[in-house]
């Protein structure tokens, strides 16, 4: 007690022992109101918080609590820091945070083709390039260096959720597992030999089987069909696929109407178009990721609309292929889910969700002569909310609210590019790029913060790219020297 008098000099004895009781009675006060929070993982912050709920654009200074895979609670940090507590807290500062991005539609091991075949017509791309080095290359041990380099990419530019449609799917699922993205994985079937398969009927029956064995085993996996498209897969086949997915109440992904050549085959083939002619066979009546969707009739639109048929709109791929424009905005208008998505590596040339956001807003400004028709939260709304529903994962991810799975990111926008700032969703859209994203979290884990991937090693996955880059490419000087 002397120690403690001669620190509150000139207050006498008594003074002191009532100072002293009302500090303690201040700190057991604190330690109650502290005990009396909710323990949570994880507390992430932002100045602006875009839940996209559509309750309102963004939060100013909000936070979002999370426990385990989930969000258990949204607001602003003052909300937040009243009624929670943790030890693992994210700042804020200068920092947008919002839901993951979804790409819809690609093929991630293809980024080992990046670059290999570029300004070429889509059928002379696909016979007699992809075709062929995909039957030369592709190996369960390709698909693991391609998936990775893929998933490293995705990590870095903020894509949480990818939609992925390529062979071996079960090293797919193995890499997405150890690298904490999600996925839906679809295992491809076609109607001619491809990697490891003869045909329909072996590549079929290993996708019934990848679909039964990886249903439900993990979280963050969602295992799917993949017959690749009405022109590379008979009427019956498809019909096959269409009672299995119902059977396994599993999804399927495949390319519709993508480009003239399909229209012009299926006409000629089954004297209809790509949407009626799997419309018959009732493929719109299951859980559908169509990719591209670049020519449907108005009619066709219409059979979708309503329907748990997502349109994965791909601009760069599309345009760069010369596929045409999709109608986005009239599929937008009739009530179709659309979403976003990139394609391979190998046809884009790569997996930037940004680029796809503001190539679609722009593109079909210019293509409606109307700079109104797709606003900026529309396009962020297809690479989100709009593209979860679009894949059948609306009720997990694409919003921040409670009870969704806690898949999120946040972006720096301390940079000068950046400034000033008057509309956040606007920022997003038409400033943002996939080096803004410092942070990405994926069921309560981080998978990237202060810019460094925390679940892939950034010297193996090059190192091993690099490596299958190499033998690609002397594989195609014999092809150049020996056409």
């Amino acid at each position: 007690m002397k120690r403690l008098t001669t620190y509150f000099l000139p207050l006498n004895l008594k003074q002191c022992s009532i100072l002293i009781s009302i500090l303690l009675g201040l700190c057991l006060a604190n330690t109650s109101v502290a005990a009396s929070k909710i323990k949570v993982d994880s507390i992430i912050y932002g100045d602006y918080l875009v839940t996209m709920t559509g309750s309102e654009p963004y939060i100013e200074n909000g936070a979002v609590a999370v426990q385990g895979k989930d969000i258990l609670a949204v607001g602003t940090q003052q909300e937040i820091d009243s009624a929670y507590r943790s030890k693992n807290r994210i700042s804020g500062k200068q920092r947008i945070l919002m839901p993951g991005l979804v790409n819809g539609h690609t093929h991630s091991s293809m980024t080992l083709f990046r670059g290999m075949a570029d300004d070429l017509k889509l059928m002379d791309w696909l016979t007699n390039y992809i075709f062929p080095m995909e039957g030369q290359f592709v190996t369960p041990e390709f698909i693991r260096v391609g998936t990775e380099l893929a998933c490293y990419e995705m990590i870095k530019g903020g894509t949480t959720t990818f939609v992925d449609m390529y062979f071996y799917p079960n090293t797919i699922a193995d890499v997405v597992e150890r690298c904490g993205l999600r996925a839906v994985i679809a295992s491809p079937s076609i109607d001619f030999p491809s990697p490891g398969f003869k045909g329909w009927d072996d590549s079929f029956a290993a996708a019934e089987k990848f679909v039964d064995e990886r249903r439900g085993k993990h979280e963050r996996v969602t295992p799917a069909f993949a017959p690749h498209a009405p022109y590379t897969v008979a009427p019956e086949h498809l019909a096959q696929v269409v009672a299995s997915a119902k059977a396994f109440d599993a999804p399927i992904s495949m390319h519709v109407a993508e480009a003239p050549s399909e229209i012009e085959i299926i006409k000629e083939r089954y004297n209809t178009s790509p949407v009626k002619h799997i419309a018959k066979l009732g493929m719109l009546d299951e859980t559908l990721i169509a990719a591209h969707m670049v020519h449907p009739t108005v009619e066709e639109i219409q059979m979708m609309a309503g329907k748990t048929v997502g349109a994965i709109h791909n601009p760069t791929s599309n345009l760069k292929l010369a596929a045409g424009i999709s109608p986005v905005v009239a599929m937008l208008e009739a009530g179709v889910l659309v979403g976003l998505g990139t394609d391979g590596a190998a046809s884009n040339n790569d997996l930037d969700l940004w680029e796809e956001m503001r190539l679609a807003a722009l593109l079909h400004k210019n293509r409606e002569s109307d700079p109104t028709v797709i606003p900026a939260m529309t396009a962020l709304t297809m690479a989100t909310r709009g593209g979860a529903a679009a894949i059948g994962l609306g009720e997990q991810i694409g919003q921040l609210k409670p009870g969704m799975r806690a898949d999120m990111i946040q972006l720096d926008i301390g940079r000068p590019s950046l400034s000033p700032l008057y509309n956040v969703i606007s920022h997003l859209v038409y400033a943002v790029d996939s080096s803004d994203v410092v942070s990405t979290m994926v069921s309560g884990q981080l998978l990237m913060k202060d810019r460094k991937v925390l679940t892939l090693d950034h010297d193996q996955v090059k190192k091993a790219a690099d490596q299958k880059g190499k033998e690609i490419a002397a594989a195609l000087s014999r092809r150049q020297q020996n056409p």
